[in-house]
């Protein structure tokens, strides 16, 4: 989702050997096969001891914590336990340091240096190419309710006297304008093909990524509704556009019914693998099927689904922001007791199991999403809406979804709505094998042309 599985755990600190030269933000490219994955270690001095965190920016992964980190005699060494990874390291003469990422038994060579790196420029068969024949432009626009300033491209064609536009919402964890994610550019494909098609388009960074202000880390998904109607405030502003509309991804494919639903200003809304589901349920069923796909016995997999919907219900039952962090962790703390393998299957003490999932779960994005009803803003949402999800997706699981979309358009009166899942599609809408998200990166494809060009047809059949 993007991944609405994506949780970002947040610092422990660690016991360590201060050193002065060490602090900062490390990164590096980690190359697996064809792939490059930017790897940042974060690493600072407090209260005499040095602690750090890991970023995987192009898994939408950030805040990881390090458990153990010492730096002597130029020899860095870093240990996570979840997910277990380890660093070891020399800092050499020229700045940079020098080791061997350790991951799954498989060992991959990292320099880490303070400078900015640059990946190989390896395009994607769907990447567009530059010329284009359209106008694209960088916009600055604001979010009042915010006070923060979010950039953006706006792409439009190049003939004609008014377009149709859409804004683009992305899905969860930090995105920037073309939803970039394990070498790929589904935004900036999405937005390629919609402008050529003679549709104008609004892409953005995501509150406090790239070139856009913000903090990512505190916002829900109604925070980030307002970043969307700062958007569709935007496009209002200009002469061309006749009339708005919005595609949302994922986590945006709930987004834009919660503004449709409201905004007399959205035309249309198209959801790409929404959700129709409540929260806590969604990823109970996405933990699942991902897991069973990854091989999971099903004794394995019952087990982790009890777990999971006690500790998503002590959530959800509990509206007091301390009273829930109480509850959790009595049920985390009674479920790891009976089942001490919760936490040592990750490698991790009693301790630390509890401490990381109780950050995960109460964080405000969290916390929002296992309550939220997407089927209480669709009710409301009387504009026409396409819903598109596809048959192997394993975090959105089409049949569920599609049929609670569709009976919150009906019981809201909307019948201008199509709702269709797409054969041999997953999450991102590549043609897949399983629908694994570890197929994600091995695919060349970045969005199925069956799926652009349904979008792009129904979109110019709803503003004729």
């Amino acid at each position: 989702m993007k991944k609405l599985s994506s949780i970002a755990l947040f610092t422990i600190l660690s016991s360590a050997l201060w050193a002065q030269n060490i602090e900062g933000k490390w990164q590096g490219l980690l190359k697996l096969q064809e792939i490059e994955l930017t790897i940042v270690f974060n690493i600072m001095e407090q209260e005499d001891t040095l602690a750090a965190t890991m970023d995987s920016p192009d898994q939408g992964a950030f805040g990881l914590a390090v458990q153990k980190i010492s730096f002597q005699d130029n020899q860095l060494e870093m240990k996570m336990s979840m997910p277990s990874i380890q660093y070891e390291g020399i800092l050499n003469s020229k700045g940079e340091i020098e080791g061997t990422f350790k991951q799954a038994g498989a060992e991959f060579p990292l320099v880490l240096t303070q400078n900015e790196i640059r990946k190989s420029i390896k395009k994607k068969p769907q990447d567009p190419i530059e010329p284009f024949p359209y106008r694209s432009q960088e916009i600055i626009f604001e979010n009042s309710v915010a006070d923060i300033k979010l950039a953006g491209t706006l792409t439009m064609p190049s003939e004609g006297d008014t377009f149709p536009a859409v804004v683009l919402i992305s899905g969860s964890g930090p995105q920037d304008r073309n939803e970039a994610l394990l070498g790929h550019k589904p935004f900036l494909v999405l937005s390629d093909h919609l402008t050529r098609q003679g549709i104008a388009v609004l892409r953005f960074d995501d509150r406090g990524t790239a070139e856009s202000e913000g903090d990512f880390s505190a916002a829900t998904s109604a925070d980030f509704k307002t970043d969307v109607a700062a958007a569709v405030d935007y496009l209002k502003s200009q002469m061309q556009i006749r009339s708005i509309g919005l595609i949302g991804h994922s986590e945006g494919g709930i987004i834009a019914p919660m503004l449709a639903a409201e905004s007399e200003d959205v035309d249309f809304i198209v959801l790409m693998a929404g959700t129709g589901i409540r929260g806590d349920e969604l990823l109970v069923r996405q933990s699942e099927l991902i897991g069973r796909a990854a091989g999971m016995k099903e004794v394995e997999l019952k087990k982790a689904r009890d777990f999971n919907r006690g500790a998503y219900a002590a959530v959800v039952n509990n509206s007091n922001d301390e009273t829930v962090k109480q509850d959790l962790r009595k049920y985390l703390e009674e479920s790891v007791a009976k089942n001490p393998e919760l936490a040592t299957a990750n490698g991790l003490t009693e301790q630390i199991f509890v401490d990381q999932i109780l950050a995960q779960l109460t964080s405000p994005w969290m916390m929002y999403f296992l309550k939220y009803d997407p089927a209480e803003a669709l009710k409301k949402v009387d504009c026409p809406v396409l819903a598109v999800i596809g048959e192997k997706d394993l975090q959105v699981p089409a049949k569920v979804n599609l049929e609670a979309i569709e009976k919150a358009l009906k019981a809201g009166g909307n019948s201008q709505y199509t709702v269709k899942k797409l054969e041999k599609l997953n999450h991102l809408f590549q043609e897949a094998e399983t629908g694994a998200p570890s197929e994600y990166a091995n695919i060349e494809q970045t969005i199925a042309p069956e799926a652009l060009e349904l979008i792009s047809d129904w979109i110019l059949q709803q503003v004729k």
